[in-house]
């Protein structure tokens, strides 16, 4: 009975996440965008003026009102508790290349399962190579990956994340000349910002109570033959398809558009989007999380996942400073240019897989020489 009411709450949170995504999209995120942590990541080092690219500068609220939705809600429940010092260091560093992939990709996880739910079919690649990154995982995991026990922390320590978004939030609200907005672009497309936190807060404490995770779900279908997470994910695609085709029909604005070719935010050099969500897939599998859930464990005060999203932050100012970012798809005199990532993009990918399986090398057979 128990197995069954999870299962049923994950399935319900995962429709009411699906429907949030979509009114995110109807009141003024960008398509296919109503979550996607990977992006709104960006659009904050961006905002913070971490990067220059002028398209994708927004502190979005969104990311704050997820920590601090499980925060609150880890502390209602009495579940938060500051925990930390598993190899960070390597955390950071697979969080900064799980962000490269996501930008080759141009998306997240969460964003992938929203993009097939608006039509567009280079999110199924994207799948496949997702697919296939944690597979990987999974076969170091069977081997004994581990980057060690965590430890309990000081209480300002666990506290230090939540509190970082308050600050910023109280910029955004406050003193907002500090802060760069893009007048252009994907950055320049946002839900108000009562909104854009609310819905945070909503999905954060739902994740929370839930423990949704895009990874977690294909690891433990695999590991476990456990399907109540993927279910959740399941659930967000089935509601946020639902909330587009009836969008779709109600208004002037195209929510879903089935294919391949002029998929907004999207390009269609489908090998990179195969390797992008491999690396970050594979990344993701040895933080043990994907970039969602890392939010929600640093709200719940886990300071190791924090630090796996400076490290994701990190690489997306990297990102967009040196090039690495995938480009859409676009029109050139009316010519269809393919985007993708250029070569410094591409060549970050390959180095991240590399970096990412040497990772997971000496997590998994090196620590047996250790005394």
């Amino acid at each position: 009975m128990k197995l069954k009411n999870e299962k049923l709450a994950i399935i319900l949170a995962g429709l009411a996440i699906g429907v949030i995504a979509v009114l995110l999209v109807l009141f003024g995120n960008p398509t296919n965008m109503g979550f996607c942590i990977a992006c709104f990541l960006r659009d904050t080092a961006g905002g913070l003026k971490l990067h220059t690219a002028a398209v994708v500068q927004y502190v979005r609220p969104e990311i704050i009102g997820l920590v601090l939705g499980s925060f609150l809600m880890a502390c209602l429940k009495k579940e938060w508790a500051p925990k930390g010092g598993s190899a960070p260091l390597t955390r950071f560093i697979l969080g900064f290349f799980v962000m490269v992939g996501c930008l080759a990709f141009l998306g997240c996880p969460f964003r992938m399962i929203l993009r097939l739910a608006g039509g567009d079919l280079n999110a199924l690649f994207g799948l496949l190579g997702f697919v296939g990154g944690i597979l990987a995982g999974v076969f170091f995991l069977n081997k004994g990956y581990s980057l060690k026990r965590t430890y309990r922390q000081p209480r300002l320590e666990g506290m230090a994340f939540p509190i970082v978004q308050v600050v910023i939030l109280v910029i955004l609200v406050f003193f907002s000349s500090l802060l760069a907005f893009s007048e252009s672009g994907p950055g320049s497309k946002h839900a108000p910002v009562l909104i854009s936190l609310a819905a945070g807060l909503i999905v954060g404490a739902l994740a929370q109570r839930t423990r949704l995770c895009m990874v977690g779900g294909i690891r433990d279908a695999v590991l476990f033959r456990e399907s109540k997470l993927l279910l959740g994910f399941i659930a967000i695609f089935v509601a946020a398809l639902a909330g587009n085709l009836i969008l779709n029909a109600a208004t002037d604005t195209t929510f879903f558009k089935l294919g391949f070719e002029s998929q907004p935010i999207s390009h269609s050099a489908q090998l990179w989007n195969v390797l992008g969500m491999a690396l970050a897939g594979f990344g993701c599998t040895l933080l043990g999380g994907c970039p969602l859930r890392q939010l929600i464990l640093a709200g719940e005060g886990n300071t190791d996942s924090a630090i796996a999203v400076l490290g994701l932050i990190a690489g997306a100012a990297f990102s967009h400073n040196f090039g690495l970012a995938g480009a859409a798809d676009s029109v050139v005199d009316g010519v269809y240019k393919v985007g993708g990532p250029g070569a410094n993009g591409k060549v970050a990918v390959i180095a991240g897989l590399v970096i990412v399986t040497v990772i997971a090398c000496v997590n998994t057979f090196g620590k047996k020489e250790e005394v």
